[in-house]
Formats: C-alpha cells, structure tokens, sequence
C-alpha cells in the first residue's frame, strides 16, 4: 500500500468514525448529521493546515515534540506578526483555537458550550476569507454551534467530547503535499451518503469523477491558459469545477459560481478549500441563477472563458417562470423559449433548457463550455421539443458545437436518465463536429439497490484521445459536417450518422440455387412443425373439454 492509499484509508476512517458517533448519539441519517460531519473535518482540516503553515515559517515549531507547547513561549505580538505572515488560504486561529486546546480542557463544565463558542469565534474572525455570499448580500458563515442537535441537553457534553477525542490524534499534515486526486477522492466519500435524496433537484448530486475528468481534460486539451475564468451557474458540490481547475492549474484560474441551494453552497466551499482554491470562496453565491444571475461586469451579466455544468433537468420553476419572460434582456439570454406552465407534471418543467440557453448567453467571445444534457436533447423533433430545436439550430448556425459524448446508461447512480455532454467552442476551428457514442462502455455494478455503471481508466482515456485527436471508429465516433446535421433535422445523435454496411457474396447460379433451396426446405419443415403442434393443442383441448 503505498503512502497516499494510507492516508485515504486513515481518512476515511476518520470520517466513519464521527458517523458513528452521530448514530451512538441519535444523529444517524438525520438531516442535520451532515453539518456536523463537515464542520467537525473541516475544523480539523484548518487546525492540522494551519500547523502545517507555521512549521514551515518557524523551524523551532518543526523541531519541537509538540508544537503547541512550543508556540505557548511566544509573545502575543510574537503570534501577531506569526499570523501576519501565514498564507492568506489558511484560517488565522488563535491559541484557544486549537483542537489540543479542547482535548485539554474537556473535563470542563458545560464542554460542549466550549465546543460551540470556538466554532463560532472561528468563523466570525475569519468571515473576510470562509464566509460565502447570498444573492441579497448575507453572508453564510463558516461554521455555525453543533451541540443543539442534541435533544438531550444532558448528552451534549459527552457528544462534544466524542467528537474531539475523535480527531485529536488524527493528522492532515503529511497529505498537503498531495494534490487534486486525493482530495477528490476524499471528498467523494465525505459527502457521498449525504447526496442520496438529492436526485438533481438542485444539482447537489455528485457527478462522477469519471464524468468530470473526460469534461476538464477534452475541455481544457493541451491548451497553455492563464488567467482565466471557470464558471458553473448550478454548481452543486462543484466537482465539475474541481476537474476543470486542476486540468488547467489551481493557480492559473478563478472559480465562479451560483446555486440556489444553501447544503450545495457548503459543501462547494468546503471542496474549494479542501483544493487549495480559498480565494475564490468569495465568488460563490447563494441565489437562484435564472432569476438572479449575480455574477456581473458594468452592469452586465459577465462573461466567462470557461463554463461546465451537470444542470438539474427537470423541476418545478412555474412560480418565477413568468418573471424570466420580462428580464430585460429576456430575448438575448432565452433566445430558443422558455418552457410553458404545464396544467399537471409541474416537475417534468425541462429547466435544464433555461440553464442551457444561459451558459451560451454567459460564454466570452472566445469561450468553451461542456454540459451535461439528457441525451433526450440530442434528437428531439421540432414538433416534441421546439426549444431543444432551436438551441440545436443555434450551435450549427453559428459553429459553436465541437462535439458530443453520449455516455452509457446509469452513470450518474441517482438518476436512470441517459445522459451526453455538449462541448461548445465560440472560436470553433473546424467544419466537422465529432460524434461519440461512448454508450457501450463501462461495467455494471450495483451501488445502495441501484445499477450504477463504472467507467475503467482506459475507457475514460479513449474517450478523451478520440475527442483530442477526432479519431474515427466504426460504431463509436464520426465526423459530421454541419451541413450534414442541418439536413438531419440538426440531429446529434451519432447512431444516425454512422455507415450502415452492408455484406455481399457473390454467388454463381448453381450456389444462388442451392442456398433456395435450402430456404425452401426450411420454411416447409417449420410450417410443418407448426401445424403438428396446433393439432396436439387441439387435441388436448378437446380432452379437457370431455373431462368437463
């Protein structure tokens, strides 16, 4: 086992050691038990970042046994100017703060009120960095008290013990060498039961990293970018953003995002800060995107260099519906229509469309985008779906469809939609578009009674080299010009583009004869069968009715 595969093992550990402490005290499955799973890692991940930070700055404090007895000789101004100097991305604590502060101190009365005061004085002394912002200017704080999700107020002592003789001899330190896929890996696990009943009602689904991976690397290609832009107007647990931020590099980009749900926002910001991103919290919004899109640049809705987007599909919008209608630039931004008000089914309202339609308006001059669609989308008729049709007709009109990958079925394990992945350039330097149909590959497992299928390192990587280098494999991929897509009814679906073949023998008169021949033997010897069989049935009925 190597050291990384450790750290992820000891990690996981952790966590489902504080899920088991949840349930020991009446907090299993209970819709708050997240909350207290991700603050109480978080605060170990910001305890064990910030140690790391200041052995780094102070060799007394890497060479002492335990540095917190080290740091108790510093002067207050001492810690000052040690504060001063620390990176920008880790949280500034104060000597109180420390989780061995608390280990120390839990025999304490009312330890739990301890538990929670620190939390909290955390997150208000470091609001400027962790704080993420609403739509109408509030800010959702970084950490919020834990101890009142017990009833029992007599347990809630004994509950914030737990929970910190849990972590205390637990250590992040050695990991923050690693980089994104370890921290992937731990954040999928973290949040993955935790997203279950998300259903992509708001996109808090986690998209598979697999998914993420072939979206970021055909994306981004081998393209040197600087300085640039992500964005995801429904940005879930921001695992597409993550993908896309380190193909391009951490420190080259700045994360936007929006998303109307609270839970999604937290766990977005905990893998921003997990990801050595802390500086883009400050882009994160909390608001309803369609509605109020708050990302702006002198007075218009910004722009972007790069977009990616798992959006929910299918949700009730009919009470802001009307309102998207009057928006000033209604009829630039939902150029193809907006869903109507269905009299029944309010959640089959195709949201996914409005999204679609607001990633093209939001998209640079220059601008790629990848989205995840129904692959419904891909073929729809005028008549079925005149919005699908007109965003079709909109990409090859004006050149902006790279390509498309039709992924297999039940890849994402909480919906049995089959879905594809549009990759939309502005500048499209081609006049083919590539057509994949990746919807054979993967192997079917079964996850929590549900089919769930798994794409291998392999399958993820051919999908990404044919993409890169539009390759063309029989029954996989194709090249289409956009002429070609115009006279199919602006179609992307690959199977009606691939050859269909045809075999032919040839065959002399006395062969094309025998084969006949053969053809006619067959026939009479299965009518033959077949009348049999219908005289024993017959039979048969003729007894039972007797017997009767």
């Amino acid at each position: 086992m190597t050291d990384m595969q450790f750290f992820v093992e000891q990690t996981k550990a952790l966590v489902d050691k504080l899920k088991s402490i949840c349930g020991i005290y009446g907090l299993g499955n209970d819709g708050n038990e997240y909350k207290i799973i991700v603050q109480i890692f978080l605060y170990k991940f910001l305890n064990d970042k910030f140690a790391y930070e200041i052995k780094e700055l102070e060799p007394r404090l890497r060479n002492a046994e335990k540095w917190e007895d080290e740091i108790k000789k510093y002067s207050d101004e001492e810690y000052k100017k040690l504060l001063y100097r620390i990176n920008e991305s880790s949280a500034q604590l104060q000597r109180e703060h420390y989780i061995s502060h608390l280990f120390n101190n839990q025999n304490n009365p009312e330890f739990a009120k301890l538990l929670d005061d620190t939390l909290i004085d955390i997150a208000v002394k470091n609001n400027d960095i962790f704080a993420v912002k609403t739509a109408k200017g509030e800010k959702i704080q970084l950490f919020e008290t834990i101890s009142n999700y017990i009833t029992d107020v007599s347990e809630r002592d004994n509950f914030a013990r737990s929970l910190i003789n849990a972590v205390v001899d637990f250590s992040f330190e050695k990991m923050f060498t690693q980089k994104f896929d370890f921290f992937a890996t731990i954040f999928e696990y973290l949040i993955k039961d935790y997203n279950k009943d998300g259903g992509g009602k708001y996109a808090e689904y986690y998209t598979p990293h697999s998914v993420a991976e072939i979206m970021a690397k055909i994306l981004v290609g081998d393209d040197d970018v600087r300085n640039v832009t992500c964005y995801d107007p429904s940005a879930g647990t921001g695992s597409l953003l993550m993908s896309l931020a380190h193909a391009i590099g951490e420190d080259k980009c700045a994360i936007y995002s929006q998303d109307i749900s609270q839970k999604s926002s937290t766990m977005l910001r905990l893998n921003l800060i997990l990801n050595n991103l802390v500086s883009s919290i400050a882009n994160i919004i909390k608001g309803n995107t369609l509605t109020n899109p708050e990302h702006k640049e002198n007075n218009q809705l910004k722009k972007f260099d790069y977009i990616v987007s798992n959006p929910p599909f299918k949700l009730d919008f009919s009470e802001y519906r009307n309102e998207l209608t009057t928006q000033t630039n209604s009829t630039e931004r939902f150029f193809g229509g907006i869903p109507k008000i269905p009299p029944k089914d309010l959640d089959d309202m195709a949201i996914y469309l409005c999204f679609l339609q607001h990633i093209l308006y939001s998209l640079s001059t220059e601008g790629k985008a990848a989205v995840v669609v129904p692959t419904g989308f891909l073929a729809a008729s005028k008549r079925s779906n005149k919005i699908a049709y007109n965003i079709r007709k909109k990409l090859i009109d004006e050149k902006w469809l790279k390509g498309v990958v039709s992924m297999p079925s039940n890849i994402f394990a909480n919906t049995g939609t089959n879905v594809s992945v549009l990759f939309i350039d502005k500048v499209c330097n081609s006049e083919k578009v590539l057509l994949v149909d990746a919807s054979n590959l993967g192997t079917t497992i079964k996850e929590d009674d549900k089919q769930k299928t798994i794409l291998s390192v392999e399958e993820e990587n051919k999908i990404i080299r044919v993409f890169q280098n539009k390759e063309e494999i029989e029954d996989f991929s194709t090249h289409v010009s956009f002429h070609e897509i115009e006279k199919k009814n602006y179609s992307f679906s690959a199977g009606q583009y691939f050859e269909i073949k045809t075999e032919y023998i040839d065959l002399t008169q006395e062969q094309f004869k025998s084969k006949i021949d053969e053809y006619n033997e067959n026939l009479t010897k299965l009518y033959s069968n077949s009348h049999t069989l219908e005289q024993k049935i017959q039979k048969q009925m003729e007894l039972i009715c007797y017997e009767q």
